[in-house]
């Protein structure tokens, strides 16, 4: 039996409710209602066959509060004159929220509008476009908009996030927020007051002209007898120490060191027992970002290895190293390095499938079968599982 039950009507009207646009149309003050349901109802087989859960049907449907039924006349040669339901309407928002019991998300959601109406008016788009959303931080809109009305008073304020001075917000609720946020503020501030460069959720500060925290560098030297800084016989960087050095990124963009190679590894074990090379540094990798390098233009004329898993993320990490610095060469994330390590492959969780165009080909065929699984299902194999002879000679390899 497929006659629209008084729980189809329901479903239909949340789904309103679900897609956003009950609470859109309040904000709006659209046309969305009277608005009329889909209703299917007995066939005229179905009326003779099964009158009596007909008759049944007809009862539910007109006892259900908050919908308006419509009858039409049905004439039949066996029962006569009946009325039956043909069409289904909700008349009023305050009906729909009623039959789907959202009297109360109602109306804590009108005193969000009312409240933005009075701070932010410009954000009334937004509520009409993320209503659910906005219930979801119900609690926490009154200091949304005090931040956004901070802003728009302090634009690209140069201050760190802890300096932000609003009664009961902190620094973390600002991190905490900063998606939304996001969203907020760029709606309302000028176009003057937004670093556009910036996305995502981690360059929050300097999209909006905070201060961040800086990004530090790690690097070691591996040439015990290179002195770096310049110094005659500076003890932390020459012979018998680890030479394992952090600078903020400007400082390291500004190092312009006296080597010729640079090597770059994910894993910290790695970067820590890296050999000895002549005329060389390693630095530890930052997974998918590489920003933090690009301003040290001095890199530009070092010959560069990457050195990270061969799996499809090393690779695609690769792929946008050399967004950067396009003349960078892999290091053991070749196929011979594969099949040397067959014993340790392991799994790798969530490959990425997207096509990866700084690859060379060699690179490219291995990224594919990778990828493709054709080699075996998700196969990984960790940089940490290369022997460390293994590394030695491929390092002596080099030209």
């Amino acid at each position: 039996m497929t006659w629209t039950r008084p729980a189809d009507l329901r479903a239909q009207v949340r789904k309103l409710w679900d897609r956003g646009e009950l609470l859109g149309d309040l904000v709006t003050g659209g046309s969305l209602f009277p608005k009329r349901l889909v209703l299917k109802s007995p066939t005229s087989a179905e009326m003779t066959d099964r009158f009596d859960d007909v008759r049944a049907w007809i009862a539910e449907l007109r006892a259900m509060p908050y919908c308006r039924v419509e009858m039409r006349e049905f004439r039949h040669r066996i029962f006569g004159t009946n009325a039956v339901p043909c069409e289904a309407w909700i008349d009023t928002f305050e009906d729909a929220a009623a039959l789907i019991g959202k009297r109360k998300d109602t109306a804590r959601f009108t005193a969000l509008v009312d409240m933005t109406l009075k701070r932010e008016p410009k954000l009334l788009d937004w509520l009409a476009k993320r209503p659910l959303r906005a219930l979801e931080l119900a609690d926490e809109w009154e200091l949304l908009l005090a931040i956004v009305a901070w802003l728009e008073n302090h634009p690209r304020p140069d201050v760190y996030l802890r300096q932000v001075d609003i009664p009961g917000v902190h620094s973390k609720f600002i991190e905490a927020h900063r998606g939304v946020l996001m969203e907020l503020l760029d709606r309302v501030l000028p176009l003057e007051a937004i670093d556009r460069t910036a996305s995502g959720a981690s360059q929050f500060a300097r999209r909006y002209g905070f201060r961040d925290k800086p990004v530090r560098i790690r690097f070691r030297v591996l040439d015990s007898g290179r002195n770096l800084f310049g110094c005659a016989q500076d003890g932390l960087l020459s012979g018998g120490f680890v030479q394992d050095i952090t600078l903020e990124a400007e400082s390291f963009a500004r190092f312009d060191p006296p080597v010729a190679r640079v090597f770059i590894t994910e894993n910290e074990i790695n970067f820590l027992a890296f050999p000895q090379v002549k005329n060389s540094l390693v630095i530890f990798g930052a997974g998918y970002g590489f920003e933090m390098l690009a301003r040290a233009e001095w890199l530009s004329r070092c010959r560069i290895h990457y050195w990270g898993d061969i799996d499809t993320h090393g690779f695609a990490i690769l792929d946008q190293l050399r967004g950067l610095f396009c003349h960078v060469e892999s290091f053991l994330m070749d196929r011979d390095t594969l099949q040397a390590f067959a014993p340790l492959w392991g799994e790798e969780g969530g490959q990425t499938l997207r096509d990866l165009p700084r690859l060379n080909p060699e690179e490219t065929a291995l990224y594919d079968d990778l990828r493709d699984n054709r080699i075996r299902k998700n196969l990984r194999l960790e940089q940490e599982r290369i022997g460390f002879g293994y590394v030695e000679s491929a390092l002596s390899a080099l030209t």
